[in-house]
């Protein structure tokens, strides 16, 4: 297969298995997206779900979020880790949101990138979740993915998101990049891989992944 040729299969195997695209982490508003992706870092999305309703039921907004302290918050959201920098992250950028952006969640990565806490990935999420503007956060299994496919050198993600906008058309990005996110999770996970499941991966992936797979099978 040429390059196109495989940029074309991922695309139309991807759309054919997820049609409709579940949103992974629950929220109601750009804010509440906000915060979930916060909390999201080095914890599941599963288990994310599971505190911001506890979370939001005290504070949905930056307004009542900041009538919290920090140790208030810190208790609610103990469970997914990072608790003490993800509280402190999470009242800082509510008191940012009220001074200096009217409460409202901005729209431009410069902006996102400056408050507590939020990096290039949780504004990328942010911008292309709630506010429609095309972007390609790369986490883990997008990182995985395009390395095993053969887009990326899988050096970094910095890297793997710059191979990822030159090579996929800018209007599917929003609705690819969580494609890619399911199709990690259900088809090519890093652990209890199965490759004969992995329909892209073993159509087109790199060879040396490949070859990998079928040596530490074969131990």
């Amino acid at each position: 297969m040429t390059k196109k040729e495989k940029i074309e299969f991922v695309i139309n195997t991807l759309n054919n298995l997820y049609p409709e695209i579940p949103i992974p982490l629950d929220h109601t508003d750009p804010y509440t997206l906000l915060i979930a992706v916060l909390l999201s870092a080095q914890s599941t999305d599963v288990r994310v779900n599971q505190i911001t309703p506890l979370l939001f039921a005290k504070a949905d907004n930056p307004y009542d979020m900041v009538k919290l302290t920090v140790e208030e918050i810190r208790d609610i959201i103990r469970p997914v880790g990072l608790s003490p920098m993800k509280s402190k992250g999470i009242h800082g950028l509510s008191h940012i949101l009220i001074n200096k952006h009217n409460g409202e969640v901005p729209q431009t990565f410069e902006d996102l990138e400056e408050l507590p806490a939020v990096g290039h990935k949780t504004a990328s999420v942010v911008l292309s979740q709630a506010f429609g503007i095309p972007a390609f956060a790369v986490d883990t299994h997008i990182h995985r993915l395009m390395y095993r496919w053969g887009f990326t050198n899988g050096k970094n993600v910095v890297q793997t998101e710059k191979d990822a906008k030159r090579l996929f058309p800018k209007e599917i990005w929003n609705d690819l990049h969580l494609q890619i996110i399911w199709y990690g999770r259900e088809y090519s996970p890093a652990r209890a891989w199965d490759l004969d499941k992995d329909i892209i991966t073993k159509t087109i992936g790199r060879k040396t992944v490949i070859n990998d797979y079928h040596k530490s099978k074969k131990k």
